[in-house]
């Protein structure tokens, strides 16, 4: 079973930073692409950043280049988002996504900048 199970959102202030994680299991990790979303309330899902089963392709949404990075540790079936300069408009769910025939999802962690 498919299970993707994201942690580290929270609170904090605009220039601060957070590192999200994404566990996941119940697949070939290393064969898939991994991808970070949001969604902020009211708005659509947004794709944030994608990594490649290699970590050589990488691609991110323009709003969030130059301050957030996206790695994997294939060793730990584990993604990260590390996410700097935060800004206010980064307020969002924050969930892992894979697609393995279809979109698989973990819950989501809420990420919050504010003063």
């Amino acid at each position: 079973q498919v299970q993707l199970v994201e942690s580290g959102g929270g609170l904090v202030q605009p220039g601060g930073s957070l590192r999200l994680s994404c566990a996941a299991s119940g697949f070939s990790f290393s064969a898939y692409a991994m991808r970070w979303y949001r969604q902020a309330p009211g708005q659509e899902r947004e794709l944030v950043a994608v990594i490649g089963r290699r970590s050589i392709s990488i691609n991110y949404v323009d709003s969030v280049k130059g301050r957030f990075t996206i790695s994997r540790d294939n060793a730990k079936n584990t993604v990260y988002l590390q996410m700097n300069s935060l800004k206010p408009e980064d307020t969002a769910v924050y969930s892992c996504n894979v697609n393995i025939g279809g979109d698989f999802w973990g819950q989501g962690t809420q990420v919050t900048v504010s003063s």
